[in-house]
């Protein structure tokens, strides 16, 4: 299409819209019509099975209609919720009044420097800074985020690497929300930029110790795949950069980091079911990379250096929940590897930190994590104690062996998130830092709970919940549960103080730890994937149902959150059992599974195919279609539902939850509101302010105090 009257027909879509809600602005909510898709169908045909897909036109990105047709997406939603304008000004400027403006993390110290972010009054973006041996020494500042972001409508940071002579300073940036990103090298001490500027890259670079020469990965142009990993010399052209790495099979990524030894950069490729790593001395980056360990499907192993040995948490020999190894570091294959802790069934081992005399193990159980202390020395072990019944803790940054001190962050429901600094050998907590609520926050005001309900077929599942003293559990209380359940993610019971102004409305917050993350341990993750994917769904409705039965709510009270994989779930959720909920957030939803799977050309989908299963076998693709939600959507009542979605969004593209929400509109019975939300200007995570992003939050709470009639 020619660029001008392209530019001229959204000129003119935009004027269009524009008369139509003036013309609309009266009694919006009863008047004006939700936009209607037109029908091309599209016969899709696999295994002697054809679906029509009536809206499958709506994945032409370059399309005028197809952008036609977001804008009014985005007419009729702010139409609809008009009357929530000014409540959804009160609720951002309430959520962004908790924020202290002018803060900074704790510093770390690294190779000389202390490391810090901090954020300026009023400003959107961090500003990354260093100070020489002491805290008292004079402040440089690296990079000033809130300067490189004027001019675009996004602007995200990749990881920030720091040349071993302390001189140089790689980074990545992004200005489209496509996750790819461009690298930059900077001279610390000029101010300089460096000559050197490399497209397409996944945000960082890894330092080799000549500091001349760094390794990155690039992406596939189509599929986003990080599937190269390249070496650098500083002076050189980057299209001369050699590939030192070329991951070929689809079904993996690779990256590229180096170790906390500071001896080894190590290239690393994963699949959902396998990784490998190769090995390089830093100090000889035009050398060869050794393989550590071939690549075996249903072996994952990652690796961590210390002195002469590396340490290896791995699944190896049927370890399902993981246990600890040890080999010689010049004898990495797998018949050298020695026990170091054993595999067990009630705790899975989820990584490590090593000290010079100590080792921090990540353990999860009962779907809480835990901080296990071993020295290393006299063999002696403890636990760290939280105290609380739901929480989340995990290993910070760490970057030196030759410390007692290990640095841990925690936070639960109710404990914003914290940073402590804990010394191992005394068993001292020391509490660096707590997350600073503006305007006061009272942590007794409020009760957090675990419970479990049981799901259908007799498994417990468990429920992080939280809610401000003085509920009444007579079913009339207001209840959003929120689930993930994919990939192995365990969605932790963490502090939000956004999430403050729907306790304070007398709302109860719940997450469902539901299959399909790992929670309860590997089998957990395994019984919510491929061919057991439907206990995901099931989970969080017998967790609803169990809600209800506890009169902790209603069903005309109860909520539905999700987003990504999570907004797969609702979706399912909505179609099995709508009567269960009065309103859905579906936030950037993975909907329609089966068409995205068949499609290799989409970022994400070869990478997958062990996580949901590969629709070009029958089995799977019968599978996949029994749940997939924009498959499945039916003529029957919904509950009211908000989709949100950016027209960049690399992981779930922006034509997913169009297509559904057409689709819903012509076939559901009800007249519940079903609104859609695109940000034109991002991607899968949303604005990238510190304070933007709260406009989604803000409209996502409108809508279900909305239909709680609470609007003040």
């Amino acid at each position: 299409m020619n660029i001008y009257r392209f530019k001229m027909t959204l000129i003119y879509a935009g004027l269009m819209l524009f008369a139509w809600a003036c013309t609309n602005q009266t009694n919006q909510k009863t008047s004006m019509k939700p936009p209607v898709a037109k029908k091309i169908p599209k016969e899709l045909t696999i295994h002697g099975h054809t679906r029509i897909d009536n809206y499958y036109w709506l994945n032409e990105r370059e399309n005028a209609e197809v952008i036609n047709y977001l804008n009014a997406e985005n007419a009729y939603t702010k139409a609809m919720m008009k009357h929530t304008e000014d409540f959804q000004k009160k609720l951002f400027d309430e959520i962004v009044g908790r924020i202290k403006q002018t803060d900074e993390s704790v510093p770390y110290k690294s190779n000389g420097y202390w490391y810090y972010v901090r954020f300026e009054e009023g400003k959107q973006y961090p500003i990354y800074c260093r100070k020489k041996e002491t805290m008292q020494a004079a402040e440089e500042i690296m990079l000033n985020g809130n300067e490189l972001a004027k001019g675009h409508a996004y602007f995200q940071f990749g990881s920030l690497s720091v040349s071993t002579d302390n001189k140089l300073l790689a980074y990545g940036v992004d200005t489209v929300s496509r996750r790819k990103y461009t690298v930059y090298v900077k001279n610390l001490e000029t101010g300089e930029l460096l000559n050197t500027q490399i497209p397409n890259t996944t945000g960082g670079v890894t330092w080799a110790n000549d500091n001349k020469t760094f390794f990155y990965s690039t992406k596939d142009e189509v599929t986003l795949r990080s599937d190269k990993i390249w070496r650098h010399s500083l002076g050189s052209d980057p299209k001369t950069d050699v590939t030192v790495w070329f991951e070929k099979d689809d079904t993996f990524s690779t990256f590229v980091y180096k170790s906390k030894s500071k001896k080894y950069i190590i290239i690393g490729s994963q699949s959902t079911l396998s990784t490998e790593y190769r090995t390089l001395l830093a100090d000889k980056p035009n050398g060869e990379f050794k393989i550590f360990e071939p690549r075996k499907r249903d072996l994952e192993y990652s690796i961590s250096h210390f002195e002469d040995r590396f340490y290896i948490t791995t699944n190896a020999d049927g370890a399902k929940n993981f246990k600890l190894m040890v080999t010689p570091e010049n004898k990495t294959g797998k018949n050298n590897w020695m026990e170091v802790i054993a595999t067990r069934s009630d705790v899975l081992l989820e990584g490590i930190e090593i000290f010079k005399d100590f080792m921090v193990v990540e353990e999860r159980s009962n779907a809480l994590n835990n901080l296990k202390i071993i020295n290393m020395k006299t063999k002696e072990e403890h636990y760290l104690d939280f105290g609380e019944q739901a929480y989340s803790a995990g290993v910070s940054v760490n970057p030196d062996f030759d410390t007692e001190i290990l640095r841990y962050e925690y936070t639960s429901l109710t404990t914003p998130n914290s940073t402590f600094d804990y010394n191992m050998a005394s068993r001292q907590k020391t509490l660096m830092k707590e997350q600073e609520v503006v305007g006061g926050y009272d942590k007794n005001n409020y009760n957090t709970e675990r419970l479990f309900a049981t799901a259908a077929d007799g498994t417990k599942i468990p429920i992080s919940l939280v809610y401000k003293k003085g509920l009444k559990k007579d079913g009339n209380a207001p209840l959003l549960l929120y689930a993930y359940g994919s990939y192995g993610y365990s969605t932790e019971p963490y502090f939000s103080a956004a999430r403050l102004s729907l306790l304070d409305r007398g709302f109860t917050f719940a997450i469902a730890h539901i299959r399909g993350g790992q929670e309860m341990g590997r089998q957990w993750y395994e019984d919510g994937k491929l061919l057991k994917k439907k206990n995901t769904f099931t989970d969080f409705n017998d967790c609803a149902e169990f809600l209800i039965k506890e009169k902790y709510t209603s069903n005309k009270h109860l909520y539905a959150e999700g987003g990504s994989a999570g907004g797969l779930l609702m979706g399912a959720i909505a179609n099995m059992r709508p009567d269960l909920y009065n309103g859905i957030l579906a936030a950037v939803p993975f909907v329609d599974v089966v068409t995205t799977m068949l499609d290799e050309s989409i970022p994400l989908t070869t990478g997958e195919f062990d996580e949901w299963g590969n629709p070009k076998e029958k089995e799977y693709y019968d599978y996949m279609l029994s749940y997939s939600p924009y498959d499945q959507v039916k003529a029957q009542n919904y509950p009211n539902m908000l989709v949100t979605t950016g027209l960049h969004d690399s992981q779930v593209q922006y034509f997913e939850p169009a297509k559904w929400v057409a689709k819903l509109r012509e076939m559901k019975t009800d007249n519940n509101l079903l609104i859609m939300d695109i940000d034109m200007t991002s991607g899968h995570g949303g604005a990238s302010g510190r304070f933007d992003r709260y406009k989604t939050t803000a409209l996502e709470y409108a809508f279900i105090l909305n239909l709680e009639n609470i609007l003040k």
